[in-house]
């Protein structure tokens, strides 16, 4: 039988990333597809040099990475500047996804990726989605707590990023990380885990 492969999202602050390590934890290969961006974009990257052609000089910091504050702020002013981005780095993002894949065997697969519901390609590719959600207040203040971006800053992401009702309508289970405990999120996922390897 193929190994299960969950679909892992939710929105910046929701509680993914911590969710997916509870995943990992319990057994599952965890694919960060924001990881494997950061590293095509990091100095040496593979995407490095396409992004400077595309983007010029000033979008490369002082150690040859991508710096990622000045590209932020290009894609927010222009859309178009989104898609280059995209076109860059979604094929890259797409080949170590399907290597990290191959090499993670009959282990559950889990695939990190914060814009699983944007990119409308991945419904397809994994058996289950799993959203992680919460208010957009407490995205919010879990973001500007941790980060120090500003109230503005955050709410610019959250707006770019699909509505909680389209995350929520797109998913086969959704773990509501409001209040809950580490521990008690720990158990959401250890019960969720359970009935859906149980049933393979």
């Amino acid at each position: 039988m193929a190994a299960l492969r969950i679909g892992l999202t939710g929105g910046i602050g929701s509680g993914k990333s911590t969710v997916a390590g509870m995943l990992a934890d319990l057994g599952a290969a965890r694919i960060d597809t924001d990881a494997i961006a950061r590293s095509l974009a990091a100095p040496g990257g593979a995407a490095i040099d396409a992004l400077r052609e595309q983007f010029g000089a000033d979008a490369i910091d002082a150690d040859g990475g991508l710096d990622r504050a000045r590209m932020r702020q290009i894609v927010f002013a222009d859309p178009a500047a989104k898609s280059r981005l995209e076109a860059i780095l979604h094929p890259l993002i797409g080949i170590e996804t399907d290597r990290q894949a191959a090499a993670a065997g009959e282990r559950p697969q889990v695939f990190d990726v914060p814009l699983l519901v944007e990119s409308g390609r991945w419904r397809a590719r994994v058996d289950r989605v799993l959203v992680v959600d919460c208010s957009a207040a407490t995205q919010v203040a879990r973001v500007t707590q941790r980060s120090g971006w500003g109230v503005a800053a955050v709410q610019a992401v959250i707006d770019q990023q699909a509505s909680r009702e389209a995350r929520r309508a797109a998913a086969d289970a959704v773990i509501f990380n409001e209040t809950l405990s580490l521990a008690e999120l720990a158990a959401e996922v250890r019960s969720l885990w359970t009935s859906w390897i149980g049933s393979r």
